[in-house]
């Protein structure tokens, strides 16, 4: 069993706090992935729980087994960087055989390793070049490959992506999303990009300064973001927000220029709650052009258009609503003009609540 627990976990540099009571269980055989922006804490974690930074309180376990003062070599964990950190003056072999030469590993049962791992990333054909005869993506597979022949009872990413161009690190995700498939080690995935979290990741746990926001499945988190932050990270284009009060019955969501009902479906999160400030959270999937069916209750706003991005399949439109802007995912069939009036239908079933005080998700 390889599952990792934070408990209570931080850190410090003096008095600055990078992590601040950590509580997180990944689980034995998952691929966790942890996401935030720069600076949140997700590679001090991940550092943490390969020995490589000192725990100033709480503990790591791995497979039940308090790690906090074992060397990085005794935890039975392998890394992969962001910089790749191969060896420029060795071979590939070399590069995937030296972790196995410290460990004082035996020829045959070395080489056996380093060609199952050759064979699973298809770089057997390279196993005799030097990395810098190598493209990114090959240096990146040796990489993987000397995490491998470790075996150990975690894989840990730092990153690994960032330095690949926009479709290898497409190619890439499959490919590592494939291999912790097939090896079914505990994976710990850190990434500044929610695309990567999204598609990768069996759970997401989100941060952001050194605390976590959210731990759950990509559609979980999707679908019920616990608070403005996750909500505004997760999703792309962005979610759209709107500054509202809830009327004195909690039926209705009045903000400057437009008055939005609240669905059945939503009114036991705002009973009792007349007169509250609210951020109302609509994705741009939910906003739909004039005449086009809306699944449940809908309304329909007359917005402004300002720009228009056409993809070929779809056009990112952003209109404005009084002093907010909305971004609308709408199908190419006819461009707006700018500076035209978009009438835009809301899918009221779909919108997101929360309170605009403690930017918490209401709840019923």
């Amino acid at each position: 069993m390889a599952e990792v627990t934070f408990k209570n976990v931080a850190k410090q540099y003096g008095a600055v706090s990078i992590i601040e009571g950590l509580n997180l269980d990944i689980k034995d055989h998952e691929f966790l992935v942890l996401v935030g922006p720069s600076g949140c804490g997700k590679s001090t974690a991940l550092r943490m729980i390969a020995g490589l930074e000192e725990i100033t309180g709480g503990t790591v376990s791995i497979g039940g087994r308090v790690v906090n003062d074992l060397p990085p070599k005794e935890r039975d964990v392998a890394m992969v960087f962001q910089n790749y950190a191969l060896y420029p003056h060795m071979t590939v072999r070399e590069n995937l055989e030296f972790g196995l030469k410290i460990r004082k590993t035996a020829k045959p049962d070395m080489d056996k390793l380093v060609n199952e791992a050759a064979d699973i990333l298809a770089i057997s054909h390279l196993l005799d070049r030097k990395p810098k005869q190598l493209s990114g993506g090959q240096r990146q597979r040796v990489a993987l490959g000397r995490a491998i022949v470790r075996k150990p009872a975690v894989f840990l990413f730092d990153e690994p992506l960032s330095n690949l161009d926009a479709k290898l690190r497409v190619a890439m995700r499959a490919e590592i999303k494939k291999l912790q498939q097939r090896l079914q080690v505990t994976s710990v995935y850190v990434t500044h990009d929610q695309i990567e979290a999204m598609t990768m990741g069996h759970r997401i746990a989100v941060m952001k300064e050194g605390k976590l926001q959210q731990l759950g499945t990509p559609l979980e988190v999707y679908e019920r973001p616990a608070n403005i932050f996750v909500a505004q990270f997760i999703g792309s284009p962005p979610m759209n927000f709107l500054d509202a009060t809830l009327d004195a019955s909690g039926t209705a969501l009045v903000g400057e220029g437009f008055t939005l009902p609240v669905p059945q479906s939503l009114r036991p999160m705002t009973a009792g709650k007349g007169g509250r400030k609210i951020k109302v959270g609509i994705r741009p999937d939910h906003l739909l052009p004039a005449g086009q069916s809306a699944r449940g209750e809908a309304a329909t706003l007359q917005t402004k258009v300002e720009i228009v991005e056409p993809l070929g399949n779809e056009l990112i439109v952003h209109s404005k609503l009084g002093e907010f802007t909305l971004t609308s995912r709408l199908p190419p069939l006819q461009t707006p003009e700018v500076g035209t009036t978009l009438p835009i239908v809301i899918e009221l079933d779909a919108l997101h609540l929360f309170d605009a005080e403690t930017e918490q998700r209401l709840t019923a």
